[in-house]
């Protein structure tokens, strides 16, 4: 229940740091984009390195969620930077469904659930989850990356020879 109370936690605060700036008209844009997503950084590094640490979740998948992440994070400063938008969502899913997600395996595990079966093989709860985030996350990342070079080429086409 902990693990819980600190994911909720989380999402309260990283909520409302900018909130609270907008609301009392101290914003502070790229000082509060640098701090948020530097804290972000090493939160999602503590939580995947510590479900690879757990037992419940292999390391090798461990390890892929956080490499898929760090590249699709990566992904959107170069599309804050280059093209000028910050997306954190896609396809509707955004750090919220992530934490609201993380929440119900962690229920399933208190239930005493450690293992899920995919057809006749058996697998470690979060790694089915793992498995699935980086699948998700690597389509996105792809997804990203087509759609943002096909944007700068078309930006910055160069006149005929």
């Amino acid at each position: 229940m902990l693990v819980i109370g600190f994911l909720i936690m989380n999402w309260f605060g990283d909520s409302l740091d900018g909130t609270l700036a907008r609301v009392r008209n101290r914003q502070r844009p790229r000082y509060g984009f640098y701090v948020d997503h530097v804290v972000d950084m090493f939160g999602t590094f503590f939580l995947l390195g510590g479900l690879g640490l757990s037992g419940f979740m292999s390391h090798s998948v461990a390890a892929g969620l956080i490499l898929v992440y760090f590249m699709l994070s990566i992904e959107v400063y170069l599309t804050t930077y280059t093209i000028g938008t910050f997306h954190l969502s896609f396809w509707k899913f955004s750090p919220t469904e992530l934490r609201i997600l993380l929440c119900i395996g962690n229920l399933v595990l208190l239930a005493g659930q450690v293992r899920g079966k995919i057809g006749d093989r058996e697998f470690l709860l979060f790694d089915i989850g793992g498995i699935a985030g980086i699948i998700g996350m690597t389509a996105m990342l792809l997804w990203a990356v087509y759609r943002h070079t096909v944007h700068l080429y078309n930006e910055e086409r160069l006149p005929p020879q």
